[in-house]
């Protein structure tokens, strides 16, 4: 089991920046791959950026050039930085964790990915 949990999600207007923290338990943090995804009210779950154990990062189109993923495997910690915040960026945020041999390109499937937090509410105001 890898307990994550989400923090640094809130109401924000548009323009503004927001950093998402995903703190997790465990020795093995820097074998994982790590994501997040997002999911708004009667829509599915989307993925939005991806982080091997490496180093390596892959993004949703629709966050390209806003959205910053990072890790510190020192800390047990996954972040998101996002910049420009939208309107359309609101939704619950989730981190997720993986350790399947997987491509890189994979890291956008949600059923790759093995454990998940709860999730934390970003809301953006026009």
């Amino acid at each position: 089991q890898v307990p994550l949990v989400e923090s640094g999600g809130g109401l924000v207007q548009a323009g503004a920046s927001l950093r998402l923290s995903c703190a997790a338990s465990g020795r093995t943090f820097s074998t994982y791959y790590m994501g997040w995804f997002r999911q708004a009210p009667g829509k599915e779950r989307d993925f939005v950026a991806a982080i091997s154990w490496s180093g390596i990062t892959y993004y949703a189109d629709s966050v390209k050039g806003r959205f910053t993923i990072s890790r510190d495997n020192a800390k047990n910690t996954m972040y998101l930085q996002m910049n420009s915040l939208k309107p359309e960026d609101t939704a619950v945020y989730y981190c997720a964790a993986g350790r399947r041999p997987i491509a890189v390109a994979t890291m956008s499937d949600p059923s790759k990915y093995e454990y998940w937090g709860q999730g934390t509410q970003v809301t953006v105001s026009s």
